[in-house]
């Protein structure tokens, strides 16, 4: 309850500041947030989902359809939590907040006819997560780098994409975890594409596998590699390159820092590395809690990183890509998706040893 109590305290202090009626809340990582991990996703292809939150200043409403009330009332258990629910057949049109915010103003954390856009605001909120918060997200690290591991112990050549993705869906399904990310390349569709959807080609000798798992409306991201027979040089030097890159991620994300200077110094180690382009053929991550990624870093990224906080950075060269997600410390920052046994390549920087994830050599 003293969760829900601090982040009511929040919403209630974005009225006040912005002097609104009200505040919508549909994005499904928002009301996962405000509902203290509750998940009001149908479809999980979909950011906006059946259920709206609306906060005023002195009441809590709950908004959906007859479809999804009975679950988020006895599973949910919202209406314990203080929503009041207010609940329209499944035939009939959807409620119109108007009906309580008035002609007045009112915010929401997307795009919605006539209120202000606060999207940005709520995601600054969503990703500055409490010590509750803290301790599900690891467990949640664990969980996704469990799931990983035993995906990439299963596979084997003649597999197709497809097959390959099935098993990393089983191994998260199984612990309540949605792969809302599940992307599996295979020998040169590694080099070809940052975002390879499986299909149904063949595993010969190299695959990669990517997660962003969600469990308690937290997202978990990680990316690991595998490989039968003797590693080609080529791939081994430009794993090396990146994982080189990475560690620069990794030790520069501490308190104080912007991600824009973070972003600006892994750019740094990308030209050290003899890749200066690179960088652009993909995003390279950033703040991560309830979204994927709450924002993306770029060279211009003006947020301020904090302790406490998530980051999933995915650094990356035509076929090789490094990517855990990482708690900032107060003194230092922690791998929460390690997978224990999984081969590492030693890094230095700054006079601190790194082990970033080697390709898994069968």
């Amino acid at each position: 309850m003293q969760e829900y109590t601090y982040k009511q305290n929040q919403l209630k202090s974005l009225l006040e500041q912005h002097k609104l009626n009200g505040l919508l809340l549909n994005r499904v990582s928002s009301i996962s947030w405000a509902t203290c991990g509750v998940n009001s996703a149908v479809n999980t292809a979909t950011t906006n989902g059946p259920v709206k939150l609306l906060i005023t200043k002195d009441k809590n409403y709950l908004i959906t359809k007859n479809i999804e009330a009975p679950r988020l009332e006895q599973e949910g258990q919202l209406k314990t939590q203080g929503w009041e629910f207010i609940v329209t057949p499944w035939h009939e049109p959807d409620f119109d907040p108007r009906e309580i915010v008035g002609d007045g103003l009112f915010g929401a954390d997307h795009c919605y006819p006539g209120a202000i856009d606060l999207t940005a605001k709520i995601s600054q909120l969503r990703s500055n997560l409490l010590p509750a918060e803290q301790a599900r997200f690891k467990e949640l690290g664990d969980m996704c780098a469990a799931a990983m591991s035993k995906t990439m112990h299963a596979i084997k050549p003649g597999m197709t994409e497809f097959e390959i993705a099935s098993f990393l869906s089983f191994e998260t399904e199984k612990q309540g975890i949605k792969a809302i990310v599940n992307l599996v390349a295979t020998d040169e569709r590694i080099f070809k594409y940052r975002h390879p959807l499986p299909t149904e080609k063949q595993l010969e000798r190299y695959a990669m596998v990517v997660l962003c798992g969600r469990k308690w409306g937290l997202v978990c991201s990680l990316t690991r590699l595998v490989h039968f027979g003797k590693i080609p040089v080529e791939i081994q030097n430009k794993l090396t390159s990146v994982a080189k890159i990475d560690t620069e991620f990794i030790r520069n994300t501490r308190p104080g820092k912007t991600t824009g200077e973070v972003f600006s110094m892994a750019r740094e180690a990308y030209q050290k590395e003899g890749y200066p382009d690179e960088w652009k053929l993909h995003h390279q991550g950033g703040i991560t809690g309830y979204e994927p990624r709450e924002s993306v870093a770029g060279p211009q990224s003006k947020q301020i990183i904090r302790a406490g906080q998530f980051y999933a950075w995915n650094p990356s060269i035509s076929g090789v890509k490094s990517e855990d997600t990482i708690f900032v410390g107060e003194t230092e920052n922690e791998v929460i998706t390690k997978i224990e046994g999984w081969p590492t390549i030693d890094v230095s920087s700054d006079g601190i040893n790194y082990q970033r994830p080697a390709i898994l050599q069968k």
